[in-house]
């Protein structure tokens, strides 16, 4: 179908979730929860035709966080339900023991500390970077290999034409090479430019809070 001149040419939306979020919000893009993403998929594509959009995101377990785990249900719920073309995958959140670097060094300061302050005010901070010294963060698993795996072997499968990635991620930048190796042209799709996707795409394409102006519900 690629090289009939005649046949439509066919577009997918593949969303990277976590970075996706977090590139919208350090462009002041407020009320994700109302985006409304077949409007943001058919203002992509433009012209070609949007075959889907798989959105790709950690999943968070009910146990935990009950509030974000109601919030991602309820965006999950309105995503899926907007179009049947709009697909959801989810990979896992995993909980992962980090070192505090700034309570580390509280710690180191303090221990090392020649001029005199108040026992109350040294024992308070020790308490404080004792405290904080060691944390937990959530970390997102089976995700991206999740979205390379689907691009390549959908490009091999000549699903698609065109691929749009909304991410920022240079992980990604051997997936893009792939893609295009198949004929296949990928496009890269976030406000924060990422210089090594950038350079392994057909083209990086860079938006910022106003252009989704018409992409709400």
């Amino acid at each position: 179908m690629a090289n009939d001149p005649a046949a439509p040419n066919r577009a997918v939306v593949f969303i990277d979730g976590n970075n996706w979020y977090h590139a919208l919000k350090l462009a002041g893009v407020t009320g994700q929860m109302h985006l409304s993403y077949p409007k943001i998929a058919k203002k992509l594509v433009g012209p070609r035709e949007w075959r889907e959009l798989r959105y790709y995101v950690g999943q968070v377990q009910q146990t935990g966080n009950t509030d974000l785990y109601a919030s991602q249900r309820q965006f999950f719920a309105k995503l899926t339900g907007a179009d049947d073309r709009v697909t959801l995958h989810t990979g896992r959140l995993e909980t992962r023991p980090v070192k505090n670097k700034c309570a580390e060094e509280i710690l180191e300061y303090l221990g090392g500390l020649q001029t005199r302050i108040d026992r109350t005010v040294h024992h308070r901070l020790l308490e404080i970077a004792k405290q904080h010294r060691r944390g937990t963060v959530m970390v997102e698993k089976a995700v991206d290999v999740m979205i390379a795996v689907d691009m390549v072997v959908m490009a091999e499968r000549d699903k698609y034409d065109t691929a749009y990635l909304l991410s920022a991620d240079g992980d990604f930048t051997p997936v893009a090479k792939a893609v295009r190796a198949h004929g296949k042209k990928i496009f890269a799709v976030c406000p924060s430019r990422g210089a090594q996707l950038a350079a392994a795409v057909d083209a990086f394409i860079p938006i910022d809070a106003a252009w989704f102006i018409d992409c709400f519900d």
